[in-house]
C-alpha cells in the first residue's frame, strides 16, 4: 500500500469559492426564504437558461436528478431501451434502470473520446431491423469535451429519437459557438462539490420546451395537484434544489468564464511540460469547439514510455496528489453485465483502450502554480527513470 507523505494535499477538482456566496446565503436567512423555492432558485434559474442560450431551466438536487426527470417527461419504461455513452461516470445510465428501460452502451471515437457516431449509426441500423428503437439518447460531454453533436443530431432525427444532452462536465464548453447542453430535446448540469462551478450538490435541467419544463417541475415536487389539500395523482419525487444553495449557485455563475479560462491554463501548462515526452497524448479539442477542461486528461503508451497508468497513479499518490483512471466504461461494470455494446469498429474498442491507457490529473481553477508544478515534476520523474524500458 502506498504511504501518502506529509506534504499538503493536491485534489483532482477542490470547489473554489468566489466569494460572493455569502451575499445570497445572507439574503435567504434575512428574507427567510429556506425552502426549496424563493428568489435565489428563480433567479438561478433564469440566468443559466441565459447563459445557455435556452428557453428554461428547472434547479433540482443533482445532475441524475435531471437525467431522471428528462427520460420520465420522455416516457421510457419498462419494455423500453435508451442508448448511453459507455465512458462516463455510472450517473448517466442509473436513471434508466431507475425507470427499469434497458439501457444500450455506445463506444467512443478518438476525436473527442465521445459518444461515436459510427457505432450509435449501427446500433440504431439494428433498432430498427428489431424494430425497438430507443426512447431516448444520452450523450455525454466528457470531461469538458462536446460530443460530434451535428453527426449524433443528425442520426437521431432520422428517426425521431430525443436526445439528452448529458453536459454535467461541460458546463461553459462551446460546440460551433453554442453552449454545451443547448442541443438536445434536454440538458443537463451538475454542480456536484467537483464540478467547474458548484452548489455543493445540485444540478439543473434545461430545455427550449417550457411546457416539459413545467411538468418537470411539478414531478420534482413531489407532483403535487392544483388542490387546497394535499392530493396527489402520479408519482413525484423530491427533487427540488433549495433557495440556500441557489444563492450558492448565483455566486459561482457570476465567475464561471473564469473558471473555464482557469482550467484551460491548468490543461496548457500540463501540455507544455510534457511536449518532449515520449508516449503522451491529450484529450483532443475537436475543431469549432471549445472545451472547460474541467478535467486535464492525457493517455500514456506503455510500449513508448515504459510506464504503465497505475505506475504513475501510484507514485502520484505517494506525493499525496490525487489522480483517477479515466473513467471505467460502463459496459465493463459489474452491474451492467451481459448489457449490450457497440464498438466504434470491429477492430477497435475505443473506449476500453482509453480507460486502460488514461489518467486524469488535478485540474482545479485553484491549482496554484507551485502544486502544479509538483505534480508535473512526479510525473517526469517517474518518466525519467522508467525511460528507455520498453516492455
Amino acid at each position: 500500500m502506498v504511504q501518502e507523505n506529509s506534504r499538503n494535499r493536491i485534489y483532482l477538482s477542490p470547489p473554489h469559492m468566489s466569494g460572493n456566496e455569502h451575499k445570497y446565503i445572507n439574503e435567504a436567512f434575512e428574507t427567510n426564504w429556506i425552502a426549496p423555492l424563493g428568489p435565489n432558485i428563480d433567479a438561478f434559474e433564469n440566468q443559466l437558461a441565459e447563459y445557455a442560450g435556452v428557453n428554461g431551466a428547472v434547479a433540482v438536487s443533482s445532475g441524475t436528478a435531471a437525467i431522471h426527470l428528462a427520460l420520465h417527461l420522455l416516457e421510457a419504461g419498462r419494455g423500453d431501451r435508451v442508448f448511453c455513452s459507455s465512458l462516463t461516470f455510472i450517473a448517466s445510465a442509473n436513471p434508466i434502470t431507475y425507470l427499469g428501460a434497458e439501457p444500450v452502451f455506445i463506444d467512443s471515437e478518438p476525436d473527442t473520446w465521445n459518444m461515436s457516431p459510427r457505432a450509435l449509426e449501427n446500433a440504431l441500423s439494428d433498432a430498427v431491423k428489431e424494430n425497438w428503437l430507443p426512447k431516448a439518447v444520452i450523450v455525454v460531454n466528457l470531461y469538458g469535451q462536446s460530443a460530434k453533436m451535428d453527426e449524433i443530431l443528425e442520426l437521431c432525427n432520422r428517426y425521431d429519437i430525443p436526445v439528452v444532452e448529458d453536459s454535467a462536465e461541460s458546463l461553459g464548453s462551446t460546440y460551433k459557438g453554442k453552449q454545451s447542453g443547448s442541443f438536445g430535446k434536454f440538458g443537463i448540469y451538475s454542480f456536484n462539490g467537483n464540478k467547474i462551478i458548484t452548489t455543493s450538490g445540485g444540478g439543473m435541467l434545461v430545455s427550449n420546451d417550457t411546457e416539459l419544463l413545467e411538468k418537470a417541475r411539478f414531478l420534482a415536487t413531489q407532483a403535487r395537484d392544483a388542490a387546497q389539500h394535499y392530493q396527489h395523482s402520479q408519482t413525484g419525487y423530491n427533487y427540488r434544489m433549495s433557495n440556500l444553495l441557489a444563492g450558492v449557485g448565483r455566486a459561482q455563475l457570476e465567475v464561471l468564464n473564469d473558471r473555464v479560462a482557469a482550467r484551460r491554463n491548468v490543461f496548457d501548462k500540463y501540455v507544455e511540460a510534457f511536449a518532449c515526452k515520449p508516449g503522451i497524448q491529450f484529450m483532443p479539442e475537436l475543431g469549432n469547439s471549445m472545451s472547460n477542461r474541467w478535467l486535464t486528461a492525457m493517455t500514456v503508451d506503455e510500449q513508448v514510455s515504459g510506464v504503465a497508468i497505475p505506475t504513475l497513479l501510484g507514485a502520484l499518490a505517494g506525493q499525496n496528489i490525487e489522480s483517477r483512471h479515466v473513467w471505467k466504461p460502463l459496459h465493463l461494470q459489474p452491474l451492467f453485465a451481459g448489457v449490450r455494446f457497440y464498438a466504434h469498429t470491429a477492430e477497435a474498442n475505443v473506449c476500453e483502450e482509453l480507460f486502460r491507457t488514461g489518467i486524469c490529473l488535478p485540474s482545479g481553477s485553484s491549482l496554484s502554480a507551485t502544486d502544479q508544478a509538483r505534480v508535473i515534476d512526479c510525473i517526469i520523474d517517474v518518466m525519467n527513470k522508467y525511460a528507455g524500458k520498453h516492455v
